[in-house]
């Protein structure tokens, strides 16, 4: 395969994963969900999780710490989660949903279903496969190093 295919499918795969993402924001706005798809990825994290520290929540949803921080904050904004300080480290937080978020993750969770499946019309459990075979290829050939 040539270099230019290469290019062309990371820039396929760089336009499908934004388009999945704008589609799953117009349809969080157009129903008033009232939160963004990355303040849902935290309530979800969380509500899977349960109590995380922000380094370990960060990790979970793909998220660098300052970008988790400015969610999280909006998160306590609404009410949706809360942030204890961590028992053995003060420098940090432990983040868990409150109830309000409970009840927002419970009541939102059948309707972003719903709009996640979108994307996977018109596929077949074969083609289901080999995309994951695919992704996780690459996932794992670019594994990052930590210093």
């Amino acid at each position: 395969m040539q270099k230019d295919s290469f290019n062309r499918y990371s820039f396929l795969l760089d336009c499908t994963a934004r388009r999945v993402k704008q589609y799953a924001q117009v349809q969080f706005n157009n129903r008033d969900f009232g939160i963004t798809v990355d303040q849902w990825t935290i309530l979800k994290a969380l509500n899977t999780y349960s109590d995380l520290s922000q380094k370990e929540l960060a990790e979970q949803c793909g998220k660098d710490q300052p970008t988790l921080t400015r969610i999280v904050d909006l998160l306590v904004k609404k009410g949706f989660v809360e942030r204890t300080m961590h028992h053995l480290d003060r420098r940090s937080f432990i983040v868990h949903l409150s109830p309000k978020g409970k009840e927002k993750v419970s009541d939102l969770e059948p309707e972003i279903r719903k709009i996640r499946m979108k994307a996977w019309e018109n596929l077949e459990e074969n083609d289901f496969h080999h995309l994951k075979r695919i992704l996780d290829t690459i996932y794992n050939n670019l594994e990052i190093q930590q210093k």
